[in-house]
């Protein structure tokens, strides 16, 4: 298959790219030195010789990503589950649009369970460009299946960009036969509360043929949620709150997102579920007649719904949503000793968290708010 020239500067990388690409990596120290953590008795040649042996990125993903990441979910986490009865493993091809909880694990916990689940491939992933903090970050995720997402201040720009990469998605599931991951929105919600941006939506009509409508369902979108029992990052979360509330100019480093990443990943997150929502073309007609501007407004709000419906919520969502909104809609979904351990949790987090002003009873409403809000929104959502 010819790949459009007009991709080659983001796209994942193709089989007979690989090799150039793997011996560049290995040519990165600090590539080799985390590499050399996951594969302790394996020396570099023989795994540089066997990645180069992989005959695609599906292969590379199988035979190294996968055993990666499956030793992470060993270590970090009690169980990872998904539910995907709305959706056909043998039809595939679908772009998933997921609530954003980790910055690099939730697209490689879906790889995972795609694979472990029957799906013919696992999906090519949607990453912001201002991820690619470290020279080699870049080559491994296009080795990983991702594409990047170019953002720039500049406004022809961003129109140029979008424009492409909403042509390439469509590319990717048409012709490739591709499943697709992309967050709901531009970063996570530090709050949990998940809701899909319209802006979103419109890039990914923009470089379809049709109708926004038609367009949209040739991408096959499915609206997954995601849900962890902890979050490893609530901490930080917490801590970037209040950084933002005393300074309103404040801005995470890049140094900030490394550390989120590496927390992210090795941090303990109990128990990991997703489940998917029917495919949108069964019901997007229903919103044909609807003008342009209230067409994404009512797509965006029915895809939260579908999300929100299919979380799935631990004691830990309950009693936080309890303990902030006092009536007790969640009591029986948790124990007494589920809440006092629970509270102490959360006090440790807090007192992890490093401030010069440090506003306690701000950072445990932050921290309790993370994990009450897919509780209140799934409730809403089951009452709609």
């Amino acid at each position: 298959m010819k790949i459009p020239a007009e991709f080659d500067s983001f796209r994942p990388y193709e089989a007979e790219e690989m090799p150039a690409v793997i011996d560049r990596l290995f040519a990165e120290p600090q590539f080799c030195q985390i590499l050399g953590m996951f594969f302790k008795d394996v020396p570099l040649p023989a795994l540089q010789a066997k990645m180069k042996q992989c005959g695609d990125t599906l292969a590379l993903q199988k035979n190294f990503i996968y055993s990666i990441v499956k030793g992470l979910v060993a270590r970090c986490s009690k169980s990872l589950t998904m539910n995907h009865e709305a959706i056909s493993a043998a039809e595939g091809r679908y772009t998933f649009v997921s609530n954003h909880r980790d910055i690099v694990l939730d697209s490689a916990l879906l790889d995972v369970l795609l694979v472990d689940n029957g799906f013919a491939t696992t999906a090519e992933i949607a990453i912001g460009d201002n991820l690619l903090g470290l020279p080699w970050i870049e080559p491994l995720v296009r080795l990983n299946k991702s594409f990047i997402v170019r953002r720039s201040a500049v406004m022809r720009e961003m129109l140029h960009n979008s424009l492409l990469m909403s042509r390439y998605m469509h590319f990717a599931i048409a012709e490739k036969g591709a499943n697709i991951w992309i967050a709901q929105r531009e970063g996570r919600a530090k709050d949990s509360d998940d809701r899909t941006q319209e802006s979103l939506l419109k890039m990914m009509a923009m470089g379809g043929e049709g109708t926004p409508l038609e367009s949209l369902k040739a991408l096959r979108i499915v609206p997954l949620a995601i849900s962890y029992e902890y979050d490893p990052c609530d901490f930080l979360k917490a801590k970037e709150f209040q950084q933002k509330r005393d300074d309103a100019a404040f801005k995470k480093s890049r140094q900030d997102d490394l550390d989120n990443m590496q927390t992210g990943i090795m941090g303990y997150k109990g128990h990991i579920h997703y489940e998917a929502a029917p495919c949108i073309n069964t019901w997007i007609d229903e919103l044909a007649d609807l003008p342009k501007a209230q067409f994404f407004t009512a797509l965006a709000q029915r895809m939260d719904r579908e999300i929100h419906r299919r979380y799935r919520l631990y004691p830990t969502n309950c009693i936080a949503a309890d303990l902030l909104d006092g009536d007790g809609a969640f009591a029986d979904r948790y124990t007494r000793e589920d809440r006092e351990a629970f509270e102490h949790y959360v006090a440790q987090r807090v007192a992890l968290i490093n401030l010069p002003n440090k506003d306690e009873d701000y950072l445990r409403e932050r921290i309790l708010t993370m994990y009450a809000n897919p509780a209140r929104n799934q409730r809403r959502a089951l009452e709609a």
